[in-house]
């Protein structure tokens, strides 16, 4: 089709970007409509290549692919410029709960203790530094723990027409009871009373646009998460564990339960999947490894990556300021933003398929 004869046009620099594939959707790129604004100025090519998210890990290899599809097929191209943007879909969401909401994504857990709502407020801060318009609301209304890790109490201010405004930190808007709850005050509540807090939030919360709310949910299969997951409109669900076999199991009860409520699995996350010493750096599976690779792959789905169990996180946990802020350079960061980007891989292959 092409050759070294073959003209530079907008059409036929088209027809050369249909070779190139998303490595996630296993579509090219023109199909999917991700191919915009092609202009070629004698033999100067402009275009740009909108992305399903701003988290996607691959973009730069996308990029490079069209680079070096367009100089194969055309000797005599000379600039080359491409505009990496971002739309995300939206999926699964009610408008009539939450319109200018895209995505609700829930972080869950088999049980207590897995490090769940660590691991949200972190993947929700590595989204948001990708460009992406983050909320977080703290459904885990028996311990909620957001405000604590975000190091924030204040009491949010409510609008005129009686919409609650959300605490904004790093980047992202959150909402938890316990910004409402007096002396860390416990919740003794039952679940029709839960769900009605969790109602509040969705609607009387003025979360602006956002393209994902992701949601921290209380641990278990019991009343609270059941009703939870059944009340609010969730895109998918994240399961978050450690690698023990009690721990798997556990969650693959949680896993199952979603399942049979038709919410897409967007993946499991391996919590406390090592240690490594801060001294000699020599890795130590204290739980165990490998088990939610090994449940993925039974369960025949993603697995979204792994987060050493790290004294630096703890201690960042304490003093109300998330890794992904104070030490972005970290190993542990580093694993988040990638969990970040394969969970919104993972949200977006559901959407383009």
């Amino acid at each position: 089709m092409f050759n070294k004869n073959t003209k530079l046009t907008p059409e036929n620099l088209i027809n050369s970007l249909k070779k190139v594939n998303d490595p996630d959707l296993h579509k090219d790129l023109v199909s999917l409509g991700m191919i915009k604004d092609v202009v070629v100025n004698e033999n100067n090519v402009s275009f740009t290549l909108e992305l399903t998210t701003p988290a996607c890990p691959l973009k730069g290899k996308m990029k490079n692919d069209c680079i070096n599809v367009i100089k194969e097929d055309f000797s005599d191209v000379g600039e080359i410029n491409i505009n990496l943007t971002a739309k995300v879909r939206s999926f699964g969401v009610e408008k009539n709960l939450l319109n200018n909401v895209k995505n609700v994504i829930a972080v869950a857990s088999g049980k207590g203790g897995v490090g769940k709502s660590t691991v949200s407020t972190n993947i929700a801060i590595s989204l948001a530094k990708t460009g992406a318009k983050v909320g977080l609301m703290d459904a885990d209304v028996y311990g909620p723990t957001i405000p604590v890790l975000l190091g924030s109490n204040e009491l949010p201010e409510v609008t005129l027409d009686k919409k609650i405004i959300p605490l904004e930190k790093h980047g992202i808007k959150f909402m938890s009871l316990g910004l409402l709850l007096p002396n860390n005050e416990p919740v003794i509540w039952r679940g029709p009373k839960i769900a009605g807090v969790i109602q509040q939030f969705l609607q009387e919360v003025e979360w602006g646009e956002l393209d994902y709310l992701i949601v921290d949910l209380p641990p278990g299969t019991g009343d609270a998460p059941l009703s939870l997951a059944q009340l609010i409109p969730l895109s998918g669900v994240v399961i978050v564990s450690t690698p023990e076999d009690v721990s798997m199991n556990i969650a693959t009860k949680s896993l199952v339960m979603f399942r049979n409520l038709d919410v897409p699995i967007l993946g499991i996350v391996e919590n406390m999947s090592y240690f490594l010493c801060p001294h000699c750096n020599e890795r130590t599976e204290i739980f165990g490894h490998g088990g939610g690779k090994l449940t993925s792959q039974k369960l025949e789905v993603e697995f979204l990556g792994e987060i050493p169990l790290d004294i630096e996180l703890r201690k960042c946990g304490d003093v109300g300021e998330p890794i992904t802020i104070l030490s972005p350079e970290s190993i542990v960061s580093e694993n988040f933003g990638q969990i970040a980007g394969n969970l919104a891989a993972s949200l977006s292959k559901m959407i383009m398929n």
